[in-house]
């Protein structure tokens, strides 16, 4: 797993590979009448992440089961957003096998958060445990406003 800092996003608005036909009869996903016939880059590109916020930090939680740290970038571009991204190769098919049924995805996925104000993405912090990767990126500390007690003569 490698924690890079970039910056000159392409495209900052595209967070996420995203197939809005996908699951429909006539769309371009697995349970369409007309499927994928490549299966290389959309088919793993839903890797689930969930993003909770607590009083020190925003934590990201990535499904990524099969794959090892050596296989998963953490990366920060434009000092804001948050790239996690992966790829799960697929089995090496030898002559002798014969395949019944294929359903693990193979390919790469590529997701991406715009961090908040109050987070400190030079503190960034990952690791992966058990197929799940977490990302932790602490937040700064909220000044209380300072007020003061004016005294009203007369």
């Amino acid at each position: 797993m490698s924690l890079i800092r970039r910056s000159n996003v392409f495209d900052p608005f595209s967070f996420d590979l995203w197939d809005p036909f996908d699951g429909f009869p006539f769309g371009s996903g697995s349970g369409s009448l007309f499927p994928r016939t490549s299966f290389d880059k959309a088919s793993f590109a839903g890797a689930r992440i969930d993003w909770k916020e607590t009083p020190e930090a925003h934590v990201f939680k990535a499904d990524v089961p099969g794959l090892n740290k050596e296989e998963v970038k953490v990366e920060v571009e434009d000092g804001n957003i948050l790239q996690i991204s992966g790829e799960r190769n697929q089995e090496q098919e030898e002559k002798t096998d014969t395949w019944h049924r294929v359903e693990r995805s193979s390919g790469k996925f590529l997701r991406r958060f715009r961090l908040p104000d109050n987070a400190k993405p030079e503190q960034i912090k990952a690791s992966m445990e058990n197929g799940v990767l977490t990302v932790t990126v602490p937040k700064a500390e909220v000044k209380e406003p300072d007020v003061k007690s004016i005294q009203i003569s007369g």
